[in-house]
């Protein structure tokens, strides 16, 4: 037992205790350490905390507003790499930047988010049905193979392939998946299975036309040209009507087993068609032909950060993009999404050249178009040696692309206000960001896909331009409104049909007639703004409004006919 005096070092009748000097001492110490490592940690955490707010608003500036970079440095640009702004219509422009800033304290009184309402919603899809029920018997009516190396861009390719689909099941001849003729102008060398889904693209069409991969290995062999199976595009007139392959290709066809066109642009008339060919056409075009993942992934993508939401919106949406694109139920929609109209301002180089028209560049801008058209349009050139028309009546007549001044005059004689989000599709703009200039001082939120994605994500496109394109036609097959600037544009026609085809009614597409514009634009000089405006919107209105296909229109731009799209 111990004794309640007995004491030693820490404890004293039964608890502990520190002599006084040494506990003070003692606690001081203890006190001064914990300081400093709290001081520490303190420290590593505000770090930690700032490094992250910083890591996550760069992550978020870059996927979600790295265009405010480019808006923000756009002019710099303009002067530092493109010299000075090249404009057409100084005074029509003071007065649309006028009319703009009044517009912002105003709701919106015209511009155009939907398609004009009326019958246009009678119309539905109807291409998706089985065309030929008896599939065997068709089968024993083959008469050989047709090949098909299509020419041109994405959208040439993509027209090519539907009517190559449709003649083969004219001829009762089996067609291997075309090629992807390379292009000195588009540079890219891609084939179907880079841009499409062949798997799909044969399924969907197996009961309506035989499809297969590549050409049986006994007449892999054969010299085409010298046995007369090859068919360019001089032994074919444009749009040839369905009796000229049947009286001069099915012969040859039954005769050799083989046929190969070559180049194959626009080579099937609309009309005279069966019903159920143009119905097999639509099929092709409007179903069959999907995008590959990869590229389906990547529009998403794009889609969602121009939207700044990560939800399926549209029918369009569904179409293009299957399961790439989520469908959240309208409760984990947390805001609605951004609208935005997008653009294709076809004023790339080889349009401006080919159109022999002038814009306002002087002398230089003539001898660069001369030089452009002598390395890629030589036949052009050997045509217009006697020709007597001049720019101005070129113009006049309609005949020349609309430039971003002229499209910026448009959109604001229709009423959109200067904070309108807009998706520039197409390449590089002829005339770079001087050309731009003009637009963007009224509409500075323009944007691009390269200003949308960052170069990593877009690094397995470079050098691929169709597939760089199949991005701009899913951004503008699936925006608010589409704006085109030429009507004669391939990827104009696909979108507008397949918007038409797939929108409910509800997708709103702005078609200026050039002619009339051209006209409006020359008396710019003595017209009011009001005048502007009221002459601007008559043009865009009446090419709106659910337009019917007429004879031999093209059902790829204007789907609501018989065999492709039914009226209810």
């Amino acid at each position: 037992m111990f004794s309640n005096k007995k004491s030693y070092h820490g404890v004293k009748n039964g608890s502990v205790y520190y002599p006084k000097s040494k506990l003070g001492k003692k606690k001081r110490e203890i006190w001064k350490q914990l300081g400093i490592i709290a001081f520490a940690i303190g420290l590593i955490g505000l770090f930690l905390v700032i490094d992250s707010l910083m890591v996550s608003t760069v992550h978020c500036f870059k996927l979600h507003s790295r265009h405010l970079q480019f808006l923000k440095d756009g002019k710099r640009r303009i002067i530092e790499e493109q010299g000075p702004e090249n404009i057409m219509y100084g005074r029509l422009l003071s007065l649309a930047s006028t009319s703009l800033t009044k517009n912002e304290s105003q709701n919106e009184q015209f511009s155009l988010w939907e398609e004009p309402n009326g019958h246009v919603k009678e119309w539905t899809p109807c291409a998706d049905e089985p065309i030929f029920a008896k599939q065997q018997e068709r089968e024993k009516k083959n008469n050989g193979y047709i090949l098909v190396s299509a020419n041109g861009g994405l959208n040439q390719q993509r027209v090519a392939v539907c009517n190559a689909v449709t003649v083969a099941a004219l001829l009762n001849a089996t067609l291997v998946i075309p090629k992807f003729l390379y292009s000195s102008v588009w540079k890219d060398p891609s084939q179907f299975s880079d841009i499409y889904q062949e798997d799909y693209f044969l399924n969907y069409l197996k009961d309506d036309v035989q499809i297969i991969k590549e050409l049986p290995a006994h007449l892999q062999s054969l010299d085409l040209k010298a046995i007369g199976s090859q068919i360019t595009d001089m032994d074919i007139m444009k749009e040839a009507k369905p009796s000229y392959y049947v009286e001069n290709i099915l012969p040859i066809l039954q005769r050799n087993g083989v046929i190969h066109f070559l180049g194959f642009g626009n080579r099937l008339a609309f009309d005279p068609l069966p019903s159920h060919l143009q119905k097999l056409r639509c099929k092709c075009n409007f179903h069959a032909l999907k995008f590959t993942p990869r590229l389906q992934k990547l529009g998403s993508l794009l889609i969602r950060r121009i939207r700044k939401s990560n939800s399926r919106q549209t029918e369009i949406d569904k179409q293009l993009f299957d399961d790439q694109m989520p469908n959240l139920s309208p409760k984990l929609k947390l805001k609605k999404p951004t609208k935005y109209l997008a653009l294709h301002m076809r004023f790339e180089i080889d349009m401006v050249a080919y159109s022999l028209c002038e814009f306002g560049g002087g002398e230089s801008e003539r001898r660069e178009l001369e030089r452009y058209r002598e390395v890629h349009f030589p036949t052009l050139v050997s045509r217009i040696q006697n020709l007597s028309v001049s720019p101005d009546e070129l113009r006049n007549y309609g005949k020349c692309p609309l430039t971003p001044e002229e499209s910026a005059l448009m959109l604001s004689a229709l009423g959109y206000k200067s904070d309108t989000y807009i998706y520039l599709a197409g390449s590089h703009i002829y005339g770079g960001q001087s050309r731009l200039s003009p637009f963007m001082k009224l509409f500075p939120n323009l944007v691009t896909k390269e200003d949308l994605l960052s170069p990593d994500e877009l690094a397995p496109l470079k050098n691929f331009s169709s597939q760089l394109a199949a991005l701009d036609f899913m951004a503008c097959a699936s925006s608010d409104v589409f704006s085109m600037t030429d009507s004669g544009s391939q990827l104009s026609s696909l979108v507008t049909g397949y918007r038409i085809y797939h929108g409910n009614g509800r997708a709103s597409t702005l078609r200026p007639n050039k002619k009339r514009f051209a006209k409006i634009l020359a008396q710019g000089d003595e017209m009011e703004w009001e005048e502007f405006e009221r002459r601007v919107r008559n043009m865009i209105e009446e090419n709106q409004g659910g337009t019917k296909r007429g004879r031999g229109r093209s059902v790829f731009r204007l789907p609501r006919t018989q065999g492709c799209m039914c009226r209810n």
